[in-house]
């Protein structure tokens, strides 16, 4: 029986909250603004995680852990760092418990409360540095290339699973170099990296560009940020590379010496994505039949299930079949289970996403055929058995490449050139999208603009050329433009 979820058209927030429950990925906990990410979606998690993996190792990084627990002071010393994550901190006060003298339940024991309250990591930065500061005497021990994949809990309000939650996971690089030049070619480098991933693995297409000032990581010097176009209209920040400077070398008194025997600061950079991309997988890619994955990134690329009833020879040819996919390096899965019904199976599989469905019937095997549907076009057709371990990587290729440029399409349809601000308040409140108008470098107008139409600079695209104008808001000269939209 298939599994409904609401239109995106009638509801789009509650589509996707659908899609998340009924395709298994994830569910509320008892914790407010927390998550409990299921093993399906915890699998497509760890999809992401191992190519992401493979792509930090091949690029001279390794991983290592940095405690869960931050000392209050430590971030007190980069100030911007701690006014931008103070109103988001968890903070520990006590460290036990104590059986309540009215004989219910538990209390906080008053006697054992913390000399120095702990923050349980919004981000690591301080924790790092600190560390940094003793493994960094010399020129000799830099570079330092570390990344690790860890949980961080920022006290969110207003929460919707991967999007935003109290606590989620990522991973977290945090590199030291001996020049500013090392350090914003790492950052950059990242930044390419992330950017590649999106569109060969998520096939997600997003905008390479540098975040406003006002929309800095709080301590960096330089964001650079990737990002992408929703269809419901509105932007993603799907992944960020930051150009510290010498602020957390400063802030923990992390030097080296020279070759030239001189001391100086180390220059830092810190980057990261994290299971907000789950939730940009799925509202880039899928419609009102459920969750599409890309077949990069999807757990099970192909299912194969035998029809009407799995009968001996049937069941034999699957199991063969799957042999033969999975020799090519693709992911395949035999349902044969007996209880559930075909119907029951091919439309779980639908909203599951899963790339490629294989149906084997008794006619099929006389025919020496096999019955192909993909989740993308939810086109069907017959294909020569034969040929299934020649045929079906390339399906899955076109798969892949076709929900990559359905999602370009979309997002050049949905990105207008504005000019001024009356026809900016138009197309934010009736099309949405990314708007490119100029803007004249100010907070002020910045902030004006969000104020009265709660539009965002995403980003200032790397690729922007420079272009002789005035800004959409204030009439100020500009010199190129900047790409605003309403965001997650």
């Amino acid at each position: 029986m298939a599994k409904e979820i609401t239109p995106r058209i009638e509801n789009y927030s509650q589509w996707y909250l659908d899609i998340v429950k009924k395709a298994n990925l994830a569910e509320n906990s008892a914790v407010r603004g927390s998550m409990v990410i299921k093993p399906y979606g915890y699998a497509i998690w760890e999809m992401i995680q191992q190519d992401l993996d493979r792509r930090f190792k091949e690029t001279g990084h390794v991983n290592a852990y940095f405690p869960l627990f931050i000392p209050k002071s430590f971030l007190s010393k980069e100030a911007e760092h701690v006014e931008g994550f103070a109103k988001e901190c968890a903070v520990v006060t006590h460290h036990r418990l104590k059986a309540n003298p009215d004989g219910y339940g538990l209390i906080v024991d008053p006697d054992a409360r913390l000399e120095e309250e702990l923050i349980v990591r919004p981000t690591s930065e301080t924790i790092i540095w600190n560390s940094y500061r003793d493994w960094i005497k010399s020129y000799r021990d830099l570079p330092i290339l570390i990344n690790q994949w860890a949980n961080v809990v920022r006290w969110e309000m207003r929460t919707r699973p991967f999007l935003r939650t109290s606590e989620f996971l990522w991973q977290e690089g945090h590199t030291a170099h001996s020049t500013r030049e090392e350090a914003v070619a790492e950052a950059e480098k990242i930044h390419s990296l992330y950017a590649d991933f999106a569109e060969s693995m998520m096939a997600m297409p997003v905008i390479k560009g540098v975040k406003s000032p006002s929309e800095r990581f709080a301590g960096a010097l330089e964001t650079y940020s990737i990002e992408a176009l929703m269809q419901d209209g509105k932007a993603l920040q799907a992944g960020t590379s930051h150009f510290l400077g010498q602020n957390f070398a400063k802030a923990f008194d992390v030097k080296y010496l020279t070759d030239q025997n001189k001391e100086e600061f180390v220059w830092a950079t810190s980057w990261g994505v994290s299971t907000r991309l789950i939730g940009g997988l799925i509202m880039t890619h899928s419609d009102d039949d459920g969750l599409v994955l890309p077949p990069k990134l999807a757990p099970i690329q192909v299912v194969i299930v035998p029809i009407p009833k799995p009968e001996e020879a049937l069941l034999e040819l699957a199991h063969k079949l799957s042999r033969i996919l999975s020799s090519k390096g693709i992911r395949v899965k035999v349902d044969d289970d007996p209880k559930q019904r075909v119907g029951f199976k091919f439309a779980e599989y639908e909203m599951m996403g899963v790339p490629v469905r294989i149906g084997i019937g008794a006619r099929d095997l006389e025919k020496g055929e096999i019955e192909v549907a993909r989740r993308d076009t939810k086109e069907k057709f017959n294909m020569i058995l034969d040929k299934a371990d020649m045929l079906i990587p390339e399906l899955l290729d076109q798969i892949q490449g076709n929900l990559l440029m359905t999602a370009k399409k979309y997002r050049q349809e949905m990105t207008t050139r504005v000019d001024d601000f009356e026809t900016f308040k138009e197309v934010i409140d009736n099309k949405g999208g990314f708007i490119s108008a100029h803007w004249d470098g100010s907070i002020e107008t910045e902030e004006a603009i969000k104020d009265q139409t709660k539009a965002t600079i995403r980003c200032i695209p790397l690729d922007a050329e420079a272009e002789s104008g005035h800004c959409v808001y204030s009439g100020k000269p500009s010199n190129k433009r900047v790409l605003f939209a309403k965001a997650y």
